[in-house]
């Protein structure tokens, strides 16, 4: 181990998991934080802290009470556990999925807390660090290749299934490729659809010109993208 071997049983280790734990989800809370998401320093902190505790338990009952204690039980139930409270951070908005990585890294936070918790603290600050890269780096590339993708997706509302046609042969005739498409009842009108297309553009530029063919018909009550 680079840091020492901390997975002996004793005090001065136990406290070393914990600081180690408080530590290591605070760093990834403070940074969600400052971004006011949904789960912040507190949340995320509190989350590998319990996690830790886990493990401290399940090699407690192995050492003082022998052949009582799985070590893979308990880990399993706090990974599956933490996947419904990051169920409450995701929300559905506009067509938008928001929460899932606030919901992935509480996941990540436990397992993290997991490896401290049996005092493999370096593998929990390994991961910390490539989190926080992650986190911070991805958007750029992300970005980057949505804006020379030439792909879009693309959400519209109509007033009736019927004028689908009529915006299917509007991008037809303008030469964009309709990848994929599908359609449910819309929730801005009553009676209209709203329709998810994935549109294929020989250009990256061309997205301004779908949006006028789009929004010139009155039948198209709104255009989102993706």
């Amino acid at each position: 181990m680079i840091l020492g071997n901390f997975s002996a049983w004793n005090i001065q280790n136990v406290l070393i998991r914990v600081i180690a734990a408080v530590i290591l989800g605070g760093i990834i809370g403070l940074d969600r934080g400052m971004k006011h998401r949904g789960a912040g320093t507190k949340t995320i902190t509190v989350v590998c802290l319990g996690a830790t505790l886990v493990m401290l338990t399940e090699q407690y009952i192995q050492i003082y009470y022998p052949g009582l204690a799985n070590m893979n039980r308990m880990a399993s139930q706090v990974i599956s556990g933490v996947g419904f409270i990051g169920v409450g951070t995701i929300i559905i908005s506009k067509h938008r999925v928001r929460g899932l990585t606030t919901a992935a890294t509480l996941w990540a936070s436990a397992c993290i807390g997991l490896a401290v918790g049996i005092g493999f603290i370096e593998g929990g600050i390994l991961i910390t660090i490539m989190m926080l890269l992650s986190l911070h780096m991805l958007p750029f590339v992300e970005r980057f290749a949505t804006r020379h993708s030439h792909y879009c997706n693309v959400f519209i509302d109509l007033e009736k299934s019927q004028d689908l046609h009529t915006v299917i042969r509007d991008l037809k005739d303008a030469g964009v490729v309709i990848d994929s498409m599908d359609m449910s009842e819309s929730r801005i009108i009553g009676e209209g659809v709203s329709v998810h297309m994935v549109l294929y553009m020989k250009k990256y530029s061309e997205r301004t010109e779908i949006y006028d063919i789009l929004t010139k018909s009155d039948k198209v009550v709104s255009v989102d993208f993706l």
